[in-house]
């Protein structure tokens, strides 16, 4: 997924904010599903929960630059999914993040559908 920096995601200095770069990936992760026409943003079907995220801020982004996130999984148990995303500028890694995403039913841990286990395998 492509992503534009555009003056609301920087700072004064015109850097991005480092808040932002998980901002674009969880763009990226809602675009896994709204690519499949799946909707997963609600209690009936669930959702997925961030429990962990573990960064590196490698180099900066500024205003005007393109940048790509990359998604790939890293496994998938019965009820949380582990997956990596890396945000490049130019073809360079400028950020790095692995999430561990858990899913709710209800307001509940529940078992991850195979539907939605399926679009996660495709990322491997």
């Amino acid at each position: 997924m492509e992503i534009r920096i555009y003056y609301e995601d920087t700072d004064s200095g015109g850097v991005v904010y480092h808040s932002n770069y998980l901002k674009f990936c969880e763009r990226a992760r809602s675009e896994l599903f709204f690519k499949k026409d799946i909707d997963i943003f609600n209690e009936k079907t669930g959702h997925f929960l961030v429990t962990k995220a573990n960064c590196r801020f490698l180099k900066s982004a500024k205003l005007g630059d393109i940048l790509r996130v990359k998604t790939k999984l890293l496994e998938i148990k019965n009820v949380s999914a582990l997956i990596r995303q890396e945000i490049f500028k130019d073809n360079e890694k400028i950020f790095d993040a692995d999430f561990t995403l858990a899913f709710l039913k209800d307001s509940k841990i529940s078992r991850i559908d195979e539907k939605l286990k399926e679009i996660f395998e495709e990322l491997m």
